[in-house]
């Protein structure tokens, strides 16, 4: 009990210091620098953080947990990436989509010609940018292939959605260690591995709203393997050959998980805190597990309201 109430104090002040970061005036080496900061209002910084809160609560619990100094930055990057990933779901035609990842495309360029657009989210990339000197090509990267996934079909195998995740989720990740300040391989490769279970956890995670919309996105190779039909998963069935679809789907995401692992030794302590959406990955395989891989089962459903708590002690033991 003693522990769970700290942990809930250590939550409160890092949201509190969260808070007071990003109202107090930063003090940059250049004046070019301090120009960029300048411009950038106060309402992009809480347009960046209530989108995340409210489209990625895990993540945005997790960027209250980083240093201070990466926080405001952590928030841009995946108000960035919400930004992309509710295109898909928000346009009724593949055409307007296009449009708007070409805007993001022409986005990016302008922020590192010091340009950025009038538009919260490039004002607090720019800032990012500034700041942490992040790398182009994560960036234009998952604007890439988010654009790809606009093609609204299944994936054709496994392989095909861990590239998928590679090159969003491996990404940011990626772009979140440069936050941090840190460029080490054995981090490279343990992000490379998260990135490819998140993106395959919340494929899972995805399917009973897809389905619910009559779209399947689950890899047909291992759908084919068990004879389970797209049909099947609009149905919601709760049969075997679906669960050990789920099955094979989840375990190759736990896989992921303990090689990212096996780089453990040779991370940085500080790239631990890059690695916080392992305790969101851990929890929903534990659960779906628990469900016996029944992917529509009504626990499934609701977040675990430990899960911010479980976060912090993470952060706290800088394991992942």
């Amino acid at each position: 009990m003693a522990a769970g109430f700290r942990a809930k104090r250590g939550l409160l002040s890092s949201k509190n210091s969260l808070y007071r970061a990003l109202h107090r005036q930063t003090s940059p080496s250049s004046v070019v620098i301090q120009r960029a900061a300048a411009s950038v209002t106060s309402e992009s910084q809480v347009y960046c953080m209530e989108l995340v809160r409210s489209r990625d609560y895990d993540g945005y619990v997790s960027s209250l947990l980083l240093p201070e100094e990466a926080r405001r930055s952590s928030l841009a990057l995946r108000a960035f990436n919400v930004e992309l990933a509710q295109v898909k779901d928000s346009v009724s035609q593949k055409t307007i989509g296009l449009m708007r990842m070409q805007f993001w495309k022409a986005a990016i360029e302008e922020i590192y010609r010091d340009e950025p657009p009038n538009q919260p989210v490039s004002a607090e990339l720019w800032r990012a940018l500034r700041k942490h000197h992040l790398t182009k090509r994560w960036l234009l990267r998952i604007i890439t292939e988010r654009e790809k996934d606009l093609e609204d079909r299944a994936y054709r195998n496994l392989q095909e959605l861990e590239s998928y995740s590679e090159n969003t989720q491996s990404s940011l990740i990626y772009l979140l260690l440069e936050c941090l300040g840190l460029k080490n391989v054995h981090a490279d490769h343990a992000a490379s591995h998260i990135g490819k279970a998140q993106g395959i956890v919340t494929c899972l995670r995805a399917t009973p709203y897809h389905s619910s919309r009559r779209k399947v996105y689950l890899p047909m190779d291992v759908c084919m393997l068990h004879g389970a039909s797209q049909e099947d998963f609009i149905r919601g069935s709760r049969e075997q050959n679906v669960r050990d679809v789920v099955y094979d789907i989840a375990s190759q995401a736990h896989v992921h998980l303990q090689h990212a692992r096996s780089f453990s030794n040779n991370v940085p302590p500080a790239a631990n805190l890059a690695f916080l959406q392992t305790v969101v990955l851990e929890d929903y395989l534990q659960r779906v597990r628990r469900a016996d891989f029944d992917i529509f089962h009504p626990s499934l459903k609701n977040r675990n309201p430990l899960i911010p708590f479980q976060l912090y002690l993470r952060s706290w033991k800088k394991t992942y």
